[in-house]
């Protein structure tokens, strides 16, 4: 095993992650099978089933594993550009023959499969970022870097929200974690994100004189106990100044920019509205599964929530909720925390890599996973607005598990080289 390992993958693979990998996908073939389960089909390699369709995709997906730690590493930074180009190319496509589904024009039809190009262009834009940003390493970080690199990141954006698919376009928001990791961005820039996004909340749930109060005094708070010296006074109106703007103009962008379902779905999740039946019907129906659950659970193929199909979507966008109905507090314990040791494990093979494009890949891979884990349960706790993300690894589909599966698989074979790395300076 060891002289295969070498021969075919590099210095060595990183086999903890891939049985992470694994794991997460039998949890997900497992309770897509509960999910959706057809007593006339009961057998979970069923092609007539979902679940029996994402065995083949799981079985497919280790063929591409294998093709993937086998290729030549080098051949990931060499393909990025043409890659990223017929991404972009299928994103404009799907604009045109794409079907819809669920209100969003995101799948080009193939016979009985359908590919959603919008997986496959965060894979791309990791590449390329990492790619670029490379090529620049030598440099110290500079704004135009900067800016170019969002550019390209900002290309497959507007192209998915023109589908519409605000999910997937926000997963791509994610990579700003790349940026603040090669020091394109500051941690205050960070810090300014998380305050305007709580700015934002509570714009929405209070008076606007009592936010721009409570600005005022926590700015006051600030200056005071940074020495009371000009600096800080300058430092603290100016925030102030900044705030207050921002809250003013709250209203606009939420009734002007966001679509209506939109608001409906932010205000049932700030308990502004209470819509049972309406936008509130598939958070209200999870929590009611993953409740149900307690514990230990109902027992696999008991969940009654996800047997009569109470919770829509429950094999894709809300299958965590399946894991909480029948496996409890305890079963989807288990499974948050082996997706957490994967994302702990990438980021410690991300710190470990001698090129900059591979470090820069691992850490676009962390974010956009961490994106998705974190926003996909949120939702189906109801802490997050519902916006339509897969769980990778675990939802049924196979443009997800692809896409998530060569977007891993790309990193562990740098990984196994990285003793005798390259380092590409030209983009």
């Amino acid at each position: 095993m060891t002289n295969l390992n070498r021969k075919f993958f590099g210095s060595g693979i990183d086999w903890l992650t891939i049985l992470l990998w694994l794991a997460l996908c039998i949890i997900g073939w497992f309770n897509i099978h509960a999910a959706v389960y057809d007593p006339e089909h009961p057998s979970l390699l069923s092609i007539d089933t979902n679940y029996g369709k994402q065995f083949i995709f799981i079985v497919s997906a280790v063929i591409l594993a294998a093709v993937i730690l086998i290729i030549d590493s080098r051949f990931y930074s060499s393909v990025a550009p043409i890659f990223y180009g017929i991404t972009i190319i299928l994103l404009i496509v799907v604009l045109i023959v794409g079907r819809n589904v669920g209100g969003n024009q995101a799948w080009i039809p193939l016979g009985s499969f359908r590919l959603q190009p919008s997986e496959f262009a965060k894979l791309a834009s990791c590449l390329i970022l990492a790619k670029y940003l490379n090529a620049h390493s030598n440099k110290n970080p500079n704004l135009q870097t900067l800016l170019v690199g969002s550019l390209l990141l900002l290309l497959p954006v507007g192209l998915i929200m023109l589908q519409p698919d605000t999910g997937s376009a926000l997963a791509f928001f994610a990579l700003i974690f790349v940026f603040y990791r090669e020091g394109y961005v500051s941690g205050i820039f960070l810090l300014i994100g998380a305050s305007a996004i709580a700015l934002f909340i509570l714009s929405l749930l209070f008076p606007q004189w009592t936010v721009i109060l409570g600005v005022a005094v926590v700015c006051a708070i600030l200056v005071y106990f940074t020495k009371r010296s000009r600096k800080a006074i300058i430092t603290g109106v100016t925030l102030f100044g900044a705030a207050t703007i921002f809250i003013l103009g709250v209203d606009f962008a939420y009734n002007e920019i966001l679509q209506s379902h939109q608001r409906n779905r932010i205000e049932v999740m700030l308990g502004k509205i209470d819509d049972p039946r309406g936008e509130g019907y598939n958070v209200n129906q999870s929590l009611i599964a993953i409740g149900s659950g307690q514990l230990l659970g109902k027992g696999y193929l008991q969940g009654t929530q996800t047997k009569y199909n109470f919770v829509p979507e429950q094999s894709t966008d809300f299958i965590f909720c399946t894991i909480g109905e029948e496996w409890g507090f305890l079963g989807s314990s288990i499974m948050v925390l082996t997706y957490l040791g994967l994302l702990l494990r990438l980021i410690h093979i991300a710190e470990r890599q001698r090129s900059h494009f591979a470090r820069i890949y691992g850490y676009g891979v962390v974010s956009i996973l961490f994106f998705h884990f974190f926003i996909n349960i949120g939702m189906t706790l109801g802490v997050v607005p519902v916006i339509g993300i897969p769980l990778p690894f675990i939802s049924y589909g196979g443009s997800s598990l692809w896409s998530f599966t060569i977007l891993l698989f790309i990193l562990l074979k740098l990984d196994a080289n990285r003793k005798g790395l390259f380092n590409i300076q030209s983009f």
